[in-house]
């Protein structure tokens, strides 16, 4: 074995393993473990040039793209997988409207704040709309992972409707800030191709829209090859199918993973979108009359899926982005998160008056922790051939600040809130 591979295989089994006791110790102390992951990989050099051998860094960006997207792809299988009908009911209009229209104005809101503060002079960035809109996507979606970890010592004392209307909102959002973010990524990339000093690129008016049509093919594509997926996973899948009644359970999971992984390469290759395709897929699996019996346990069997691409993500994040470029676009930091803040006050209080009091909807307001998928859309920006030089590589740096912005201060501050709100009910 090389002596880089055998380093590799030394230095991430070490940094997993800190990890994973990392996230253990955050149920303990009831912060969400994700955080304490983060900032180990911040405080790992990437640097292992000490090490025996020729040893390149720890990650680079390519690698980091590479592994967040088959990573982030987990997620959002997980997210559609556990996004049930029948057990949102109750939930399931607000949810909805929460998280596709709410998803949507925070994006579309956030955009313009952004492009109308371009001008100032807080960081160095491209001017133009695809770089507001993304942005605005990527910080669009939240994590319920997260709310639920702060959460957990309200357990069964908050009312369950509002913890399941967070849930829901949170599985169905993440694929909302994904196809705004990729359709950002697109007007930027044209924007540049269309620039004045390249005589020979195309005429931005005329090659936009259909740049745009590519990209809503891309996602109509991935949505259905994950449709199809899904539906001949869930026979697949199903244990009381005779191919299945002898199998352990773990022989699903596995079964299931495969199935994830052919479908993510398989959708790329066809040119979808396979990050879409992994939610529909999960989401049509979930929801199979195949699966009614059999999902939770297909859900509880990929948990260790989830929390590995969860890990792999954060640390990532932290090996990739140094922390003086974190303090370097910190005004911006600053400043996006508490636009997040009184964007999404805007966006949740006019889509859930109907059916929750003001206290439950200034609570769902600041629950909007972010997690996993910005940290993946700020890692693919970065990694962008034509866009990484120009304002990509800022995106990590501004992405992994606002993910723990908001842990630290909504995380603690969740708690005594809710209390504030007197939403917690007596034991």
């Amino acid at each position: 074995m090389p002596d880089a591979v055998a380093n590799y295989l030394v230095v991430f089994g070490v940094l997993l393993i800190a990890g994973s006791y990392l996230d253990r110790i955050g149920d303990r102390l009831r912060v969400p473990g994700v955080l304490l992951v983060l900032i180990l990989g911040l405080l790992t050099d990437n640097d292992i040039s000490a090490l025996p051998g020729e040893t390149p860094p720890l990650l680079s960006l390519e690698h980091a793209s590479d592994i967040a997207q088959v990573a982030v792809g987990v997620v959002l299988f997980h997210a559609g997988l556990g996004t049930n009908w029948r057990e949102f009911r109750g939930v399931l209009k607000p949810g909805l409207r929460l998280a596709l229209a709410g998803s949507l104005i925070t994006a579309v809101l956030l955009m313009l704040a952004i492009h109308g503060l371009q001008g100032q002079s807080l960081v160095p960035m491209l001017q133009g709309w695809g770089p507001a809109l993304f942005i605005g996507a990527m910080v669009c979606s939240t994590d319920a992972s997260a709310v639920l970890a702060v959460l957990r010592p309200l357990a069964h004392r908050l009312p369950k409707r509002l913890l399941d209307l967070l849930e829901c909102e949170s599985g169905i959002n993440d694929p909302v800030a994904v196809v705004l973010a990729q359709l950002g990524l697109v007007l930027a990339a044209g924007a540049l191709a269309g620039q004045p000093s390249d005589p020979s690129a195309p005429d931005w008016v005329s090659a936009g829209p259909k740049l745009v049509s590519a990209v809503l093919r891309e996602f109509g594509l991935g949505a259905l090859i994950g449709a199809m997926v899904g539906s001949v996973a869930s026979r697949l899948l199903d244990q009381r199918s005779p191919a299945q009644l002898s199998e352990p359970e773990h022989h699903r999971a596995v079964l299931g993973l495969a199935i994830l992984f052919l479908l993510l390469g398989g959708t790329n290759i066809l040119g979808g979108s396979d990050l879409l395709a992994a939610f529909v897929a999960g989401l049509v699996i979930g929801n199979s009359a195949e699966m009614e019996e059999e999902r939770i346990n297909l859900e509880q069997a990929t948990g260790s899926y989830l929390k590995l691409a969860e890990l792999l993500l954060f640390l990532c994040m932290g090996l990739v982005v140094e922390p003086a470029a974190v303090l370097t676009v910190l005004p911006w930091t600053l400043l996006l998160f508490v636009l997040m803040q009184l964007v999404r006050l805007v966006a949740v209080v006019p889509l859930l008056q109907r059916n929750f009091s003001m206290q439950e909807q200034l609570f769902v307001s600041f629950s909007g922790l972010r997690g996993a998928v910005p940290i993946a859309l700020a890692i693919d920006a970065a990694a962008h051939p034509t866009i990484g030089p120009e304002w990509g590589q800022f995106m990590p740096p501004l992405a992994l600040g606002v993910v723990l912005l908001g842990l630290l201060l909504q995380g603690f501050s969740l708690v005594p809130l809710a209390r504030r709100l007197d939403l917690v009910q007596q034991s």
